[in-house]
């Protein structure tokens, strides 16, 4: 006697076959990969001339960032490194760290380099950044005023920034509102993508 053939497969429903497709296919790929691994920014102001300058096209790297949250940062590769442009958020405590666009207010996505990183003393004298004792080579950084201030010594956790551009008034950093948890760094924007592509100075 012979065996009735199979039943035929229930047809997927449209609801799930479009989850399959476009949330687990599709969507959830492209959620994980700019969360943990890395997206494009784009640099929005002056701050940072003459190294970047306004509508620069960056790679914003995430993976060194969970590494370091994660405690799995290999030996002998710091995060942040000293030099590093970084992409972060300013101190929840500080007047400068909101905007308020159409209406609703956010802390906005800065973009300066890393100078001082935890355990580092940094301090201006006579318009010069002193780091650890010593004078500090910057052959990114514009000419410009550069108010002294005392030296600081940068807690755990934290790095201190400071924009390339040292015009007065040119960069809200660190000079104003401190060192910069690494809690709110998402990470580092080494490469320039557009308009020319490359790594950007040191």
């Amino acid at each position: 006697m012979t065996a009735p053939p199979p039943a035929p497969p229930a047809p997927v429903s449209p609801g799930r076959s479009f989850w399959r497709t476009w949330v687990l296919g599709a969507l959830l790929p492209i959620y994980l990969l700019t969360t943990f691994l890395g997206t494009i920014a784009r640099v929005d102001g002056d701050s940072m001339n003459p190294t970047l300058h306004n509508g620069d096209v960056l790679l914003l790297v995430k993976a060194p960032r969970w590494l370091h949250a994660w405690g799995l940062t290999p030996t002998g590769q710091p995060y942040p490194r000293r030099g590093d442009v970084l992409i972060f958020k300013a101190p929840a405590d500080s007047e400068y760290a909101y905007e308020t666009e159409y209406g609703l207010r956010h802390r906005p996505y800065n973009i300066k380099r890393a100078v001082a990183l935890p355990g580092d003393t940094v301090a201006i004298t006579d318009g010069t950044l002193i780091l650890n004792g010593r004078p500090l080579t910057e052959p990114y950084a514009s000419e410009g005023f550069v108010q002294d201030q005392p030296p600081l010594t940068i807690p755990a956790g934290h790095v201190w920034v400071i924009g390339d551009n040292r015009q007065q008034g040119s960069s809200l950093d660190s000079r104003v509102y401190g060192p910069v948890s690494l809690r709110d760094v998402a990470g580092p924007a080494n490469l320039r993508l557009w308009p020319r592509p490359g790594l950007v100075s040191r």
